[in-house]
């Protein structure tokens, strides 16, 4: 509808746009075209969350490792270059060659958030490669999945990926780029290729997996193709150094402006909340050494954000301070265990500027950390402030959770009561700075005990909180956030959902995005309330029961006895074989 003019000034736009992004970049890779096997490495949210990432990074890194193949990086793109593509007809192009995502052989997503489902769907369209996986035949891309998204619950995703990454993605990425290379030497059919891919450890190709339903709508078998696994078994990395996990691409437009370095994966901590407790264990740290070889590289005086399950968990934390201290980088975690935190890692985070110590306590009440096994007593929250103040950092933050499981309101006036001692501790050394409890409601996971029980009420939780900003309002520097509950709704149902909710998912997108989705829901006749608020029986089959974490589900089920006991698990030890991972 618009003179050739208007679209070829608008074609030029977006790609002045894209080309001045990458020029405030540093680390990234292009090869000339056709010399390799292009992937367009795809993140569903903006520039600067994904290139916040480190997952994203890793990947990127994989792919540019060899010798075959390069990646080219995409983005969800922001409400004005989303007008450009739609109204000048464009392609979605990627950042390095400005190319079209169509023009990729492979598109490979990393998803770590259920709402960034509906942004997946939006990026292929706006790429003009056919959303549904059943309408790409021969000559379109290959769309794959990985990330915690991809390897918690996948089937939501499934009417639009042709295969996933299930678990730690270093080693299956080479891994499935390689049976590609051979797919294409041998002439393969996009079947018979997807066929080759099954046979990888950890690729769930979804089409070999017939989901069967009873008339009342619950799942009632999985049945696998005669020439697949029955299971997915996900993957982990067991020698990290082998894998360095740091920021590859330096800007200044991302959401913390760090570099990123891991210093471990998993956690032994056996939190009953946690997805990525379960899925990615066993706890495995970083050498030391490895550590400083990585931040010896880092650019002159740029700050050093450590990134892991516990930051402060990590056995030589003490060591690891001084290091980067001593190379001169200031140094930021996001938050710390308040019962392994040092004076060390808190001094060197007040010396490098950090105004506020976040702590993640996740309940008020005894009774509920029992519950899902946090392990934090207030004391380690005395203890954690008390350091802080005598670093000369005022301000500290709680992470908050609201609508557990087993909660009641004897419960949410503990966070009240909480609050107030903990502002009054801070009085007594003389911190005059803020409080904040930053609260979320509580969304059962798959993969963790709580997966079989119903989510609280929304309206109830929303109350809730409600009720701990009115009792805490007029407590002098005391703050409380939270956001509605309305997107968890979604949240909840997506990260349990089937392959129905990807039905529903699907006309939703065509129907307006995550706005339209409890519209869509209601028309299609499924009902919400019973993926958020029913009870699953231990014996039913679940959505995910296709992959296997590592983790017996008789342990699963005595962790959730053990909640509703509130009795705590200790942390991992040398040859322990509770849950089955090791």
């Amino acid at each position: 509808n618009f003179p050739w003019h208007t679209a070829k000034y608008m074609n030029w736009k977006i790609k002045q746009h894209l080309q001045t992004i990458l020029q405030g970049e540093t680390g990234y890779k292009i090869f000339p075209v056709g010399t390799r096997l292009s992937i367009a490495l795809s993140y569903p949210n903006y520039y600067n969350v994904g290139m916040s990432n480190l997952g994203f990074h890793i990947i990127y890194e994989q792919i540019n490792k060899r010798s075959d193949t390069c990646a080219e990086r995409f983005f969800y793109p922001d409400k004005e270059l989303s007008h450009l593509y739609e109204k000048s007809h464009m392609a979605l192009s990627s950042l390095e060659s400005q190319r079209a995502l169509l023009d990729f052989p492979i598109i490979a997503f990393a998803i770590s958030f259920e709402l960034d489902y509906f942004h997946v769907l939006e990026m292929l369209k706006l790429g003009h490669v056919p959303v549904l996986a059943s309408e790409r035949g021969e000559n379109y891309p290959l769309v794959i999945a990985g990330g915690p998204c991809s390897t918690f619950n996948p089937e939501p995703l499934t009417p639009f990926i042709d295969a996933f990454i299930i678990g730690e993605g270093e080693e299956t990425i080479n891994s499935l780029l390689d049976a590609y290379q051979m797919a294409l030497q041998k002439s393969l059919s996009r079947t018979e290729l997807l066929l080759s891919l099954a046979q990888i450890p950890g690729i769930y190709v979804p089409r070999f997996y017939e989901h069967t339903y009873a008339p009342d709508g619950l799942l009632q078998k999985i049945t696998p193709h005669p020439n697949v696994p029955t299971r997915i078994k996900r993957q982990w990395v067991q020698d990290l150094d082998f894998f360095p996990s740091h920021t590859v691409i330096t800007s200044e437009n991302t959401e913390f402006n760090f570099y990123l370095l891991e210093t471990a994966r998993g956690c032994g901590r056996h939190c009953r909340f946690c997805m990525a407790g379960y899925c990615f264990r066993k706890p495995r740290n970083r050498q030391l050494e490895t550590l400083k070889s990585c931040i010896d590289n880092v650019p002159t005086g740029k700050k050093i954000g450590l990134m892991g399950a516990a930051i402060s968990d990590y056995p030589e934390i003490d060591a690891l301070c001084e290091y980067i201290q001593e190379k001169g980088h200031p140094l930021s975690v996001a938050s710390f265990r308040a019962d392994s935190v040092t004076q060390k890692l808190v001094d060197a985070l007040a010396r490098s500027g950090q105004k506020t110590l976040t702590l993640a306590p996740e309940a008020g009440s005894e009774k509920m950390r029992n519950v899902i096994n946090k392990g934090i007593t207030d004391d380690d929250m005395f203890k954690a402030i008390s350091m802080g103040k005598k670093a000369g950092i005022q301000n500290f933050r709680l992470y908050i959770m609201v609508g557990l499981p087993y909660e009641n309101e004897e419960d949410i006036e503990a966070i009240v009561q909480m609050a107030i001692k903990l502002r009054e501790y801070m009085n007594s050394l003389g911190a005059k700075g803020r409080l904040t409890l930053s609260i979320n409601p509580f969304i059962a996971k798959p993969f963790t005990p709580f997966q079989w029980l119903p989510m609280a009420d929304l309206k109830a939780t929303e109350q809730a909180i409600k009720y701990i900003k009115k009792s805490l309002q007029k407590i002098p520097n005391v703050y409380v956030l939270f956001e509605s509950t309305r997107e968890t709704y979604i949240q909840g149902i997506l990260a349990r959902g089937d392959r129905q909710i990807g039905s529903v998912l699907y006309k939703a997108f065509l129907d307006g995005g995550a706005r339209a989705f409890r519209r869509t829901l209601k028309k299609s006749g499924l009902n919400g309330d019973d993926y958020l608020y029913r009870k699953r029986n231990l014996q039913e089959i679940l959505p995910w029961s296709v992959l296997d974490m590592g983790v017996k589900d008789s342990y699963f089920i005595r962790e959730l006895e053990m909640a509703e006991k509130q009795k705590r698990t200790i942390p991992c030890f040398p040859n322990c074989k509770r849950c089955g991972v090791c």
